[in-house]
């Protein structure tokens, strides 16, 4: 449970993070800090439409239900880069990740982001945690992220908790499309995010890939576009679990169950490789 919070007058920059995630490369601790990060961020609609663009969603009144992730990433980065925090960012991997959208994402100026992280848990692979955020603007809560990442390699005491695996619901076709070479640039340029694994095979295989693969959040986003007129606008979460990584370039398919309040989804390439599974439902 956070503690205490530390208040920004702006976002951090980001190019000067990654530069101190790529100088720790070992675990220091086990013990993950107490304290979060706020700051009042100002929403630049021509950058949410860039946004929409690159990850394929509709024009709308209403920001995508992921944008809020790119407005968080420079604290979580910042959270994450500091001296406290005990693990290498740019080790970690993302497994998880829930969106719980709680009201309309229009009309937005300035937001309100806290970023935290909790639940430290042994995983088969090291240890898993949650990276939390949350976002509100001057009517409260609006909008809140909960990503599962694994520091591989990390000894906990306990056991691994067992994942639990929902009935499987009747899937049908939804759309393919092509992740292309250069997607992981394009999206870093309106996310922030300049992770080497995702912008060439050249900085990709420093890091132990053959390639480089696309941003989990990317999928995501993409997923969400397409399902537009699956999902409600609000009231409800949506969680993925990443499965194989998506190589570029790479032809993926989206399978869902029916448009309802609730469903289930899959993302799978060639050799019916599922790179994505999630699922939706109202908000409890």
């Amino acid at each position: 449970m956070t503690s205490a919070w530390t208040y920004l007058d702006s976002p951090p920059a980001l190019p000067g993070l990654f530069v101190q995630a790529a100088m720790r490369r070992k675990v220091s601790g086990t013990e993950l800090p107490h304290e979060g990060l706020r700051c009042w961020v100002s929403v630049d609609r021509q950058h949410v439409e860039a946004y929409r663009k690159v990850c394929g969603f509709s024009s709308s009144s209403l920001m995508p239900t992921t944008y809020p992730h790119v407005l968080a990433f420079p604290l979580q980065m910042q959270l994450m880069t500091e001296k406290n925090f005990p693990f290498p960012l740019l080790g970690l991997v993302h497994l998880a990740n829930r969106i719980t959208t709680l009201r309309p994402l229009g009309g937005l100026g300035q937001v309100q982001v806290s970023v935290h992280v909790a639940n430290l848990q042994p995983h088969s692979k090291g240890a898993t945690f949650s990276l939390i955020t949350h976002i509100e603007d001057a009517l409260g809560p609006l909008w809140e992220e909960d990503s599962t990442m694994l520091c591989r390699g990390l000894q906990l005491a306990g056991q691994p908790a067992g994942e639990f695996e929902p009935a499987p619901l009747p899937m049908s076709d939804v759309l393919s499309w092509s992740a292309p070479a250069d997607i992981g640039r394009q999206y870093a340029k309106v996310s922030g995010d300049y992770n080497p694994i995702h912008l060439s095979a050249a900085s990709a295989k420093m890091f132990g890939f053959p390639q480089a693969i696309a941003h989990g959040l990317w999928l995501k986003a993409r997923t969400l576009a397409a399902l537009a007129d699956h999902l409600p606008a609000s009231n409800f979460e949506i969680e993925v679990r990443f499965q194989k990584p998506v190589r570029l370039p790479s032809e993926v398919l989206l399978s869902a169950s029916a448009a309802a309040s609730s469903g289930q989804l899959q993302l799978t390439g060639g050799n019916d490789l599922v790179h994505m599974m999630g699922s939706w439902q109202p908000v409890s």
